[in-house]
């Protein structure tokens, strides 16, 4: 048979069959006479059993295995391998669902929904509804911080935040910000500015500070920095310099 009749008979294209001949998966006959390859029917049959592992998941490589071993060791501990990642893909799928069952579920979707439901209450509650601009930059830097880490740093850092949930340090957080929304257009050489820095270091819960001073930059580390940077493009030249000084309070601290 042509390799198009072949191709036919096994469910794939030409292409595929070509794309098997160039990987070794498929042993290419030689070519006849008129310059034609006679594929015979064993052909077709290693050809349906690539096609079959393929559907199974197995990778190309994976296939050249099997293959290569015509016994049925490989085979089941590949296939056993395959089947431990499906499980394991079964219950992230499973969990996100979850999540997305209890986004639909609430009657209102808000900005950072899409986080865990702990770090989502602990944005709402420092940001206070977003009344202060700054709490809403600061609420958007917290939530584009916790999607830029793995499960464990999410965790210790819902547990940084949890301090600045109690009533007292909830109210004096809410006030800070209202400060820095009032010094958005001061001068640099405003007092208030070095008094606003205290007073944010001094609000800091001690693991926080622990945290920005292992950011903080030290000349080192090109990374370091990083984050100051990018948080002075939206803030104010008067707020940009309050973060300054308590920076240079931190690491005098430390």
């Amino acid at each position: 048979m042509r390799i198009g009749e072949l191709a036919g008979l096994a469910g794939v294209s030409t292409r595929t069959v070509r794309h098997y001949h160039h990987l070794g998966l498929l042993p290419e006959p030689e070519r006849r006479a008129n310059g034609y390859r006679e594929y015979r029917l064993r052909d077709a049959f290693v050809l349906a059993r690539i096609r079959r592992l393929v559907e199974l998941g197995l990778s190309l490589d994976e296939v050249r295995d099997v293959l290569a071993d015509q016994g049925d060791r490989d085979l089941r501990e590949i296939l056993a391998g395959l089947d431990a990642d499906l499980a394991r893909q079964q219950e992230v799928l499973a969990a996100r669902r979850a999540r997305l069952a209890a986004l639909l579920a609430e009657d209102e979707l808000h900005p950072d929904s899409t986080v865990s439901p702990d770090i989502a209450e602990v944005l709402r509650g420092l940001s206070g509804g977003d009344a202060s601009r700054f709490a809403q930059l600061d609420r958007e830097m917290l939530t584009l911080a916790y999607a830029g880490t793995g499960p464990e740093d999410q965790e210790r850092m819902t547990a940084m935040l949890r301090p600045l949930m109690e009533p007292e340090a909830l109210a004096r957080g809410h006030e800070l910000y209202t400060r820095l929304d009032e010094i958005a257009h001061a001068e640099r050489g405003d007092p208030r500015l070095a008094v606003l820095a205290r007073d944010m270091a001094d609000h800091l819960p001690p693991e926080m500070t622990e945290a920005m001073v292992e950011h903080l930059p030290d000349g080192t580390r090109p990374e370091h920095g990083h984050w100051l940077e990018a948080l002075a493009d939206e803030m104010t030249p008067a707020q940009t310099e309050v973060f300054r000084l308590l920076v240079a309070i931190l690491k005098e601290e430390r």
